[in-house]
């Protein structure tokens, strides 16, 4: 979405209780990672709801996965809303509706409240990422505006990342892993945005909220090519992304009969942890390169999930999700870095969102179909087609890219 610069008017502090733009970012970038860390968080914890109340596994896919929906249908209608209505707004009302899908957590007691929470934590998630991951560039220093958006992008995975190891190790740690993950995550919200409250607003209110409301979602045909070339991979990553958050847990102890919920935990955790430090070590890699790296690293990391899961040998399995997270670390950022400059000031915005619909669909839509298919073909071959898919998405990239660069040696 895009970025609104700083106004002057913004740039003065309107009395003392004013943090410094220094700690402002430190602020943003803390109540960002609370989002994600809840959002992590439901890996594990997913898995003992299906043991609580007793559903199907396909409804635990069906939990996990209207996430995307939520996230999806709230970064299309609010995700430039914060350019009009400013930065502040539209953070703390985001935290608040993160707050409440804490609470539906906290007191809910049937799949019902979990679905419905997920929801609403989706809808947190897609309102607040465009307003924080602008807000962290704006708060950076003017010599060094790359630290906010390294911090933004550190701040999504990792927060995934932690927050399945640390519910995975609660769940292991105490009978009341619920209540003590959500009570945690509520006073840190609380507190994330008391201090966004306090901290300068960057934008400069005007007209268009309304307007911007309405879903911009386009590709201008000057980079269709390049688009076609990019779409499979972004959906090959995200797949994968939604197996680690959303399969890989379970099948920890379904397929490869391990009972300790920290190794589930973990099983969610290694692959955002990894993309976490790819995103961060490739931000010089040029995007092509950067692009291929991914590709390669989304077949092997494939191959490696589907040895595993036959052979039912849970470190092949681990590491092929280690090697699943280098491939989003390098694809979806060298996506966005092929993509971005190609567009238009004006669509830009329209190409960001093209981008996230792959993304939260391949994220989304895969992943409760598999869990429809686990009936009929059981676990294993369920998951086996739901990775093989994305090996052959992955072919169908490498196949433009090097296309592209024929054309473009």
């Amino acid at each position: 979405m895009p970025i609104a610069t700083r106004s002057p008017a913004a740039d003065v502090v309107r009395g003392s209780r004013k943090l410094p733009a220094g700690l402002a970012l430190a602020v943003c970038a803390a109540a960002f990672f609370t989002v994600y860390l809840s959002a992590g968080a439901l890996t594990p914890l997913l898995v003992e709801y299906q043991g609580d109340y007793g559903f199907a596994g396909s409804m635990l896919n069906l939990a996990f996965a209207v996430y995307a929906a939520g996230f999806l249908v709230a970064a299309l209608v609010l995700g430039s809303l914060s350019d009009h209505l400013g930065r502040r707004p539209v953070l703390i009302a985001s935290l608040s509706v993160q707050l409440g899908s804490s609470l539906m957590f906290l007191l809910g007691h049937d799949l019902a409240w979990v679905i419905a929470g997920r929801l609403v934590q989706g809808i947190a998630g897609g309102a607040a990422t465009g307003a924080f991951s602008a807000a962290m560039v704006e708060y950076a220093p003017a010599a060094n505006k790359r630290i906010g958006a390294v911090l933004g992008g550190v701040s999504l995975t990792g927060g995934l990342a932690i927050g399945s190891l640390v519910a995975g190790w609660a769940i292991e740690s105490t009978v009341h892993a619920n209540d003590v993950v959500f009570i945690v995550l509520i006073v840190m919200t609380a507190l994330g945005g008391a201090g966004i409250a306090f901290s300068e607003e960057t934008v400069t209110r005007t007209t268009g909220a309304v307007r911007s409301m309405v879903p911009q979602v386009a590709v201008p045909a000057t980079m269709r090519g390049e688009f076609l070339a990019a779409a499979p991979v972004i959906a090959a990553v995200w797949m994968l992304a939604g197996l680690s958050g959303g399969l890989a847990p379970s099948m920890v102890s379904s397929v490869f009969h391990h009972h300790r919920p920290l190794l589930g935990g973990f099983a969610g955790f290694i692959a955002p942890a990894v993309g976490t430090l790819v995103g961060v070590l490739f931000a010089n890699v040029p995007s092509r390169r950067a692009m291929l790296i991914g590709i390669h690293a989304s077949i092997i990391g494939a191959v490696g999930i589907i040895v595993g899961t036959l052979a039912e040998v849970l470190p092949i399995m681990l590491l092929g999700q280690a090697v699943s997270g280098v491939a989003f670390g390098a694809s979806f950022t060298a996506a966005l870095g092929l993509l971005i400059p190609l567009a238009l000031p004006h669509q830009r915005a329209g190409v960001v969102a093209a981008i996230y619909v792959v993304a939260y669909v391949a994220f989304g839509v895969p992943i409760t179909i598999e869990g429809q298919l686990v009936g009929p073909w059981g676990q294993v071959p369920a998951v086996v087609a739901y990775t093989a898919l994305t090996v052959l998405l992955a072919v169908l990239s490498l196949i433009g890219q090097l296309r592209i660069g024929r054309q473009h040696p």
